[in-house]
């Protein structure tokens, strides 16, 4: 690690508030996460303020649960009375609740976010500014079999050494009683947890955590053994990929038990060195390496045997369902084993799925969740090493375990987020989803919560959209093309693990008499639109019958699907057959709980790329009319008098892909055109 510790006198707080420059440590701290973890420790000052009465009260400002030390800003901190809390000291014994009922009545102001788990910690410690983080090499060392030993070999007399015990009060008098009788120590090392730090000013303080890291990591690189040699090398990264895109639906669908999963994959070179290595299972199988990581990772990965010389996706993928099964009996039981009448099981899926040779998937209700366990793995694999380069590492039992990950106080900072989002955790692939109509389903669809796969043939506008979105990939797809259309699916499982809704909407539209039809207009209509559709629509078949969580197809057909279309005979039988094979789907899938419905939409101009082209011009000619009287002609032929808008088409289109707003519905169709008597269904 390499790191460039910061002198008391660099200055970087000079000119800031005290809060700001508790802020700005804190974001310092939080930029490393080898330092601190997303979520992780906290920190805090004591400094004098004026109350709301105008008198001077000396404060404690600490990291507000939940939040995050790379991003809090100032109002993330609360403020607390500390002449009120110094006293608990003396108390013998304090519940939790009881400490945040009391904490809460030391507030400077009642709308500030409940103070950290570990504030007594911070406020018992005789120092004006004190870090508590988690880093990879006090990890390491904190996380050793004989770990007291090794700090003591590190750190000497400049640290104390606090056997495990869950954050709170308890905790917090055993830290305040060590430094007290030992007042020339310079930090506190936590059992299986971390490090606490301290200084006069924000910037020693930071340049302690920093000097604390620089000599664990050190020591650890002069004492530290090398780890065992790697097994027998993977497939090589095409054949991977190939291999992984098979296998992750069903993972994905294994571990859905309670709602939909987004995965993630990671084959970093860290990761694959790490499951490529002899004794890497059993070392897996130890346990958490922070006790922060346990809401997220969980306690254990589940780990899964392949040797890519016997085994093929098949038997892979049958060994990730069993694997998974197996761990969620084993979850069942770890739960009944520790519970308590009030506990609730939480979700008995793994979190975390090392493949022997292969990579790492994570798994979340959220990419934000699976990014989360990905990217604290990646922490855990650094203590693990650097335990094992120690002489071997140790991790909480299942009881010290259960203790944490069921936590009230721990659980309460995971019930800060938001609440779900309709599509929270579902997949939704768009085709066409650089025009129109399918850039507006894809930003609909993602302002609920889904993680969007933008397929278009032109790729450039698929980027754009997918960009605006956040949680989105774009991808290259010609729906004419089998092959194209089968490594779209592919790549969308190793993006996000699968897919739940697919929304088949690319299209062309042309207009000619018959007598002016010529072969070649014919069949790339109905290439487009109507092989276009079989494809797409048989390969969202295959993925999520693999699945076998159900799913949603929806056609984005027109209105000319139903009523007949007057010199457009190739798009218009094109959208009829494509309207046919959605009914004829929906029979044949709904077995498998798999919806297949259709959205008519009509005379769409706004933002259309096919309106934009030849499509108008012809269309006009038709009518006799002007180009620009369009939209006039056609809002006036509506029975509602309306124009129809992309906006109007997505909203019908999350209707029918919503299993809370239509889950019992298939084989059906919603016109979008305002009124068309033509085009009523009967």
């Amino acid at each position: 690690m390499d790191i460039t510790t910061l002198s008391a006198d660099t200055g970087w707080a000079a000119g800031l508030t005290p809060l700001d420059a508790l802020a700005r440590r804190s974001n310092l701290l939080g930029a490393d996460r080898s330092i601190a973890n997303y979520g992780g420790g906290n920190t805090s000052s004591k400094v004098t303020e004026v109350d709301h009465t105008g008198r001077e009260v000396q404060v404690l400002w600490v990291k507000g649960s939940g939040s995050d030390l790379a991003t809090i800003a100032a109002n993330g901190f609360t403020g607390l009375r500390l002449d009120e809390i110094v006293p608990l000291v003396q108390r013998g014994a304090m519940t939790d609740e009881e400490m945040v009922e009391y904490l809460a009545r030391c507030q400077l102001a009642p709308g500030m976010p409940r103070a950290s788990i570990e504030t007594l910690l911070h406020a018992f410690v005789p120092a004006a500014h004190v870090d508590h983080t988690h880093p990879d090499t006090i990890g390491a060392i904190v996380g050793a079999n004989d770990g007291e030993r090794v700090a003591q070999e590190c750190f000497g007399a400049d640290a104390v050494w606090i056997p495990y015990i869950r954050p709170g009060f308890a905790l917090s008098k055993l830290v305040a009683e060590a430094v007290a009788a030992a007042p020339d120590t310079k930090l506190v090392l936590l059992a299986k947890h971390g490090l606490v730090t301290w200084g006069d000013t924000p910037e020693s303080c930071y340049a302690s955590t920093l000097e604390a890291v620089r000599r664990a990591g050190d020591f650890a690189e002069q004492r530290g053994s090398a780890r065992p040699g790697a097994r027998a090398n993977g497939p090589k990264s095409s054949a991977r990929d190939v291999l992984l895109a098979r296998v992750l639906p069903a993972l994905r669908g294994a571990v859905s038990v309670d709602g939909r999963r987004v995965a993630q994959v990671d084959v970093s070179p860290a990761v694959v060195s790490f499951v490529s290595t002899d004794g890497a299972e059993e070392l897996s199988q130890l346990g958490a390496a922070c006790p922060d990581h346990l809401v997220h990772t969980k306690r254990r990965p589940l780990w899964v045997d392949f040797d890519p010389r016997a085994d093929d996706a098949e038997t892979l993928k049958r060994r990730l369902v069993e694997s998974v099964a197996g761990f969620q009996e084993r979850e069942r039981a770890y739960f009944e084993e520790h519970a308590a009448p009030e506990d609730r099981l939480l979700d008995p899926s793994p979190r975390v799925v090392l493949i022997q040779g292969l990579g790492m998937v994570t798994l979340g209700r959220t990419l934000k969740a699976a990014r989360l366990a990905r990217d604290l793995y990646h922490r855990a694999i650094a203590v693990m090493n650097g335990a094992t380069s120690l002489g071997g590492f140790v991790s909480l039992t299942d009881a010290e375990s259960y203790a944490v990950e069921y936590w009230p106080l721990e659980l309460y900072k995971l019930s800060l987020s938001p609440p779900p989002r309709e599509f929270e955790g579902a997949v939704v692939l768009v085709t066409g989803g650089a025009g129109g109509i399918g850039s507006a389903v894809a930003r609909t669809l993602s302002e609920l919560g889904a993680c969007i796969v933008v397929t278009d043939i032109d790729t450039e506008h698929a980027n754009a959209v997918a960009e605006s979105l956040g949680d989105a990939v774009a991808l290259r797809l010609d729906v004419t093309d089998e092959t194209s259309v089968a490594e779209a699916y592919d790549k969308a499982a190793l993006a996000f693990g699968g897919v739940d809704v697919v929304v088949s909407n690319a299209g062309i539209a042309t207009s000619a008499p018959i007598e002016d039809t010529t072969l070649e207009l014919w069949e790339r209509n109905h290439a487009v639109l109507t092989r276009g559709y079989f494809l797409v629509a048989r390969e969202a078949a295959r993925l999520l019958r693999e699945q076998g969580r159900g799913g949603s197809i929806v056609f984005v057909g027109s209105k000319n699907g139903l009523a007949a279309g007057k010199g457009a005979s190739a798009y218009s039988s094109a959208k009829a057959a494509e309207l046919h094979l959605a009914r004829c789907l929906a029979e044949e899938l709904g077995p498998d709980g798999i919806r297949v419905n259709v959205v008519n939409p009509d005379a769409v101009l706004e933002g259309s790329r096919i309106w934009d082209s030849s499509w108008r011009e012809e269309r006009a000619r038709g009518y006799g009319i002007d180009p620009d009287e369009l939209e006039a002609h056609y809002r006036a032929r509506t029975t509602l008098k309306v124009n129809v808008v992309p906006a109007d088409v997505a909203e019908a289109v999350v209707f029918l892909a919503s299993a809370v707003r239509s889950g019992k519905s298939t084989g059906n169709v919603i016109n979008v055109d305002g009124g068309v008597a033509g085009a009523y269904p009967r």
